[in-house]
Formats: C-alpha cells, sequence, structure tokens
C-alpha cells in the first residue's frame, strides 16, 4: 500500500534546490591554477612522469600474465587474484597494495623508511604500487624535500590482454600522515590536461594505504561481518544498542541494508519521483520482520516499539530517504584489529573506523558483538563505541527524519 504527501517547499517553487544545483556546478572552479605553479610542477612532474613510464613498462611485464590468466578464468576482481598480482609485485621489489586494503603490504619497509626521511626533511623518491579491482593499478611516483612531498599519480587499466596508461596527474601532497594505526595518508588536488578540458578544474585525491601488517582473520572477521553492512546510510555502527537494549538504533535504514542481502536487489518501496512528495508505505508484518529477525535476536514486540506498526492491518509504516536524507558519498569503513570468541559462541570484534576523505585513520573505535549461526548466517548482537578522548564525529552520517519533521515537511494540504 502506497500513500503520498506533497510537501510544503515544493507548493513555495523550486528556488531551495535550484540554489543547491547551483552552488553544486559552481563548487568546480573555472579559474585554471595559478600561472607560475603550473610552470614549476610541469617543468618539475615531465622528468618524473618519463622514468615513471619507463618503470612502469617493467611493471607490466611482471603482472601481465596473471592478468591475461584471470580474464581467462572471469577472475579478474577476485580477491586472490588482486593477492597473486600484489605479491608478484613485491618478488620483483616493489611496494604494492590493493585498493581495499585487505592484503599486506610488500615491502613495507621502503615505505616506512620514506616517511622518516621526510619527517627529517630529506630527499627521498619512492614508488607505490595499488593494484584495483577494476581492474588496473594505480602507480604514485613519490618525491620528498624539505619536508614536502610531491606526488606523481598515473593510472594503468588492463583491457583486452593489454596495460595501458589511461590518466596521470601530479599535485604536492596537502595533508600527509603516517599513523599510529599503520596508514600512509595523504591527499591534494591533482591536474591532468585531459581533465582539466573537460572540468576546468583539478580532482580531489585522499589516499589510505595501510603499509603495517595485519592478521589475516582479522580482514576476513571484517569482510564477512563489518564490511556489509558498512556506514552507508545507517548508524549501526554510531551508536551503543544491545538485545537488551536497542537504543537508537535505527530498524528502516538496517531494513534497506538487509532486505538487499536477503533478496539481492533494493527495496521496492522507493521514493517518489516527485521531490515534493513524501512516499509512505505499508509493508506486511511478515515481510518486514523476516528481514529484520534473520539478523537480530529480536521479538516482534519490540520492534513493533521501535518502528511504527499497525495492528488493525498488521503492517509496518515505511518511508524511503528522500532528498532531505540525502548523504555526500564519502564513507569511513571499519577494520577488525582484534578479537575474542567467547563461552556462549558469540565474537567480540575489535574494530578502528578508517576515513580515508579526512585523512583519519582511527575516527573512533568500537566494539561489535556477532552471533554466528549454524546455517552460515549471523546475528548481529550489540554495538559499543569505546570512549576516548580522541574520538571524532560521524560527519558522513544524515539521520532518516523524525515523525515531527517528516509532517512539517510533508503534512500540508
Amino acid at each position: 500500500m502506497l500513500l503520498r504527501k506533497t510537501s510544503w517547499f515544493w507548493k513555495s517553487g523550486l528556488a531551495a534546490i535550484s540554489f543547491v544545483l547551483i552552488l553544486s556546478i559552481s563548487g568546480c572552479s573555472d579559474a585554471p591554477p595559478e600561472e607560475d605553479t603550473v610552470l614549476e610542477t610541469v617543468i618539475d612532474v615531465q622528468d618524473i612522469q618519463e622514468e615513471s613510464e619507463e618503470d612502469a613498462d617493467e611493471i607490466i611485464s611482471v603482472c601481465i600474465a596473471l592478468y591475461e590468466k584471470a580474464e581467462e578464468e572471469n577472475k579478474l576482481a577476485d580477491l586472490e587474484t588482486i593477492r597473486s598480482i600484489v605479491n608478484r609485485l613485491g618478488e620483483n621489489g616493489y611496494s604494492a597494495v590493493d585498493s581495499k586494503n585487505q592484503i599486506d603490504m610488500t615491502e613495507p619497509e621502503q615505505v616506512a623508511r620514506f616517511c622518516e626521511m621526510v619527517d627529517a626533511k630529506e630527499e627521498a623518491e619512492i614508488s607505490i604500487i595499488e593494484v584495483s579491482y577494476l581492474p588496473g593499478f594505480v602507480k604514485y611516483d613519490l618525491q620528498t624535500k624539505d619536508g614536502n612531498v610531491d606526488v606523481v599519480r598515473s593510472y594503468y587499466k588492463y583491457e583486452n590482454g593489454n596495460i595501458q596508461r589511461n590518466t596521470t596527474g601530479s599535485y604536492q601532497a596537502e595533508y600527509w600522515n603516517y599513523t599510529e594505526e599503520g596508514y600512509l595518508m595523504f591527499s591534494g588536488v591533482w591536474y591532468s590536461e585531459e581533465l582539466y578540458i573537460l572540468t576546468l578544474s583539478g580532482v580531489e585525491e585522499n589516499t589510505a594505504l595501510r603499509v603495517q601488517p595485519l592478521d589475516e582473520t582479522c580482514r576476513e572477521l571484517t569482510r564477512k561481518y563489518l564490511a556489509p553492512i558498512s556506514f552507508e546510510q545507517n548508524n549501526m555502527f554510531i551508536v551503543d544498542w544491545s538485545e537488551d537494549d536497542f537504543g537508537e538504533l535505527n530498524f528502516y535504514d538496517m531494513y534497506d541494508i538487509l532486505y538487499q542481502k536477503e533478496n539481492g536487489e533494493y527495496v521496492p518501496y522507493v521514493a517518489d519521483d516527485n521531490l515534493g512528495v513524501g512516499a509512505v508505505y505499508r509493508i506486511p508484518k511478515e515481510e518486514f520482520e523476516s528481514v529484520i529477525m534473520t539478523y537480530f535476536n529480536i521479538d516482534s514486540e519490540t520492534l513493533q516499539s521501535k518502528t511504527v506498526y499497525y495492528s488493525e492491518n498488521s503492517t509496518y509504516e515505511y518511508k524511503p530517504r528522500g532528498f532531505e536524507e540525502v548523504e555526500y558519498p564519502e564513507y569511513p569503513y571499519s577494520e577488525v584489529v582484534g578479537f575474542m570468541e567467547n563461552s556462549d559462541g558469540t565474537i567480540t570484534l575489535t574494530a578502528n573506523v578508517v576515513f580515508p576523505h579526512s585523512g583519519n585513520s582511527k575516527v573512533y573505535a568500537h566494539e561489535v558483538v556477532v552471533r554466528p549461526l549454524e546455517d552460515g548466517g549471523v546475528q548481529y548482537v550489540s554495538n559499543r563505541i569505546i570512549p576516548s578522548e580522541d574520538n571524532s564525529e560521524e560527519t558522513w552520517h544524515t539521520p532518516r527524519l523524525t515523525a515531527e519533521e517528516w509532517e512539517e515537511l510533508y503534512g500540508g494540504e
């Protein structure tokens, strides 16, 4: 069942939306970089690019056979394929890691030494290869002098048996940090002739490369239990909750995520095409509860108390996220750094929240308790934020509208 209500702001015109669109468009500056800066960058970078291209030929010869084999087996994006490429590069003396930080970096000592040279304001250079799941790889050529780090990043794409350079850009790192958690994080705005012609601006890049190794079991636990939930449009790992008290955990957000996990497709109850209309659905009790109760040990009465439930026809009210509830598409990820198997069969995972966009490898740490099931499934038992003076806020999250906010926006006539 679908109901609709129209927002007051739609009746008053589209000025607000137009203003947002104007801001979005004007965010790409039409002014080129300072002339002196561009000239200096081109002069410095040309030599680096020529050397980088020669080195890239060697890199390609090292890993091309692995790409060809993976293509034949239709496993180009397979984790083990990426692992084999990273390790092959390491065997040939290169510092390499995968773009999802799921594989230990090869030759990490080289990178750690380069970071020491940056801190000492000495001159040094290094190349780091980030193997992508697309497939292809990014080659970062880094040079440091007087504590500054210049970056030349070149993306090489594998396609139809060939690896060719797709784009090249350069910048001086505006942010640089080798963190206590073992990450190299740097950022800046890079320019390339091709992209500048199209956008009249540079591209902001926020890079996070795990340098220090991590226990493989921790990585497996991350992939199995935390990555499928992650942080996009939900607060599961942001707030404290447990089976005894679900607190502020939003079950509508969880329904969106878990429905897709269960059914392999997005929730069919979508927002109205008209941004000024608030869609309202009634989902049958069995349908809603079957999704939630697969992953949470929660009874009907408790779930109904945390949502809007209509006993007269046994349905749950459902309002899809609308225009006002969108999020900036940059999210952190949780990385398990420790775990403990409990006597009741549950597992306590200790995880750091890594946010490349903000250059922070530990926004905060949290404990997640999961209950593995005999059928290979899982129930989520609790989440707890570990208190610390160094904890930062979750700037990426936009909560769903409250009932009062929704009524004020869409109640209207």
